[in-house]
């Protein structure tokens, strides 16, 4: 059971597998580096919009196949293929390091992750088991079979879920519009609530290391719930684990004097939590399409110069963050949109407000998206 310390992923000293990829536009770019050609990915690339997605899984389960290394690198390195795009993103699910432990959650069609027992004490949260590296050493092998199928210049972004968004799923017991039980913990029993964020933060931290020894290039922290909260809630309540998770990913991935693997953060409608969610330490930041881009480089400069004092704007890049449902449009008014997001992000990095921009929706790709237009979108952006 769960005691006041726990393996946070801490291995003997190891070479990481990670390769030096030199070509990646994607790197460079979160990097504040020039890239080669503006680069671009998608969340929920590799997904129900894929015709060979839902042929693969027609014989497994979300988390069966999540936990099944030759699954999980198919499904991952299908977008690749097929849009070539300048990233992979790790095929998992926000849940897994929970499942893994032994929880008992099960992904549930038309719903979401749903948990068969919510956590709603202290004896509740004292009870949750450690997290072993070794019962998601399946998510290594996974990875390294994804890597030896990428190009020199395509990267793979390691997953993995924020603590308050996992945390929202366990005391909910599944999706949530209102978060009413996780937010009446938050402010009646903090005691609970930051024991809890420190068994998650864990978690996640022993999901990461697995990834980060077994060779990601890039990761990203999906905080998908965090935009349901008030930003001061946010700053004392939940900011601290997420600043934890990407110092520990900072650390973990320059052993052996390499340079840090770039940390992306992202949540869905965070436009108020910008600011906040930037002093965590991230290397980039994820836009929504709530937001427009100089807005939000506004907001994170003025956080960061808040945070460090007078070190200059622009020290973070920028990820997004066209509307998913534009892709619906038609190709013309596909173009538009990015001619004005690019004309913009470019303006901003030429006048050093930001340090650099990869092309994304400001949330995952639609389930019934014509998969064309994205390759439509692959295809203009690089043309940029």
């Amino acid at each position: 059971m769960h005691g006041m310390s726990t393996n946070s992923g801490d291995s003997p000293d190891i070479t990481s597998s990670r390769r030096t990829l030199s070509q990646s536009s994607l790197l460079d770019a979160a990097n504040g580096a020039t890239p080669h050609h503006q680069p671009v990915w998608f969340m929920r690339q590799a997904g129900r919009s894929l015709p060979e997605y839902r042929k693969l899984r027609e014989n497994i389960g979300m988390l069966e196949a999540c936990f099944t290394p030759d699954a999980a690198a198919e499904i991952t390195l299908q977008p690749v293929r097929r849009h070539n795009v300048d990233a992979a993103i790790f095929f998992s699910d926000i849940v897994v390091p929970l499942k893994a432990a032994g929880i008992g959650v099960e992904i549930v069609a038309g719903r979401g992750p749903v948990v068969d027992r919510p956590i709603r004490s202290r004896a509740d949260i004292d009870s949750l088991p450690e997290l072993d590296p070794d019962s998601i050493s399946v998510i290594g092998e996974a990875v390294r079979e994804i890597i030896g199928e990428l190009r020199d210049d395509q990267a793979l972004i390691g997953f993995a879920g924020a603590p308050f968004t996992i945390a929202s799923y366990l005391i909910e017991g599944g999706p949530s519009k209102t978060h009413q039980h996780t937010k009446a913990m938050m402010h009646a029993d903090p005691d609970s609530w930051h024991a809890l964020m420190r068994v998650l933060t864990d978690y996640v931290k022993v999901f990461l290391g697995v990834q980060i020894d077994a060779g990601i290039d890039a990761m990203q922290l999906f905080d998908s719930w965090a935009g349901y909260l008030h930003a001061r809630d946010y700053t004392d309540l939940v900011a601290p684990y997420s600043a934890e998770i990407f110092r520990f990913v900072s650390e973990r991935s320059s052993r052996g004097g390499r340079r840090p693997i770039p940390r992306i953060h992202f949540g869905v409608t965070t436009g108020e939590l910008l600011g906040p969610m930037a002093q965590t330490g991230p290397d980039v930041m994820g836009v929504d399409w709530r937001v427009d881009m100089a807005t939000a480089a506004q907001r994170i400069n003025v956080a960061l110069a808040d945070k460090n004092g007078d070190t200059g704007p622009g020290e973070l890049a920028l990820q997004g963050n066209i509307d998913p449902a534009l892709l619906f449009a038609g190709k013309e008014a596909v173009d538009k949109e990015i001619d004005q997001l690019l004309t913009t992000t470019d303006q901003l990095i030429s006048e050093g407000k930001i340090s650099g921009h990869i092309v994304n929706l400001g949330h995952g790709v639609l389930a019934d998206t014509d998969p064309d237009i994205i390759s439509h979108i692959v295809e203009k952006v690089h043309s940029w």
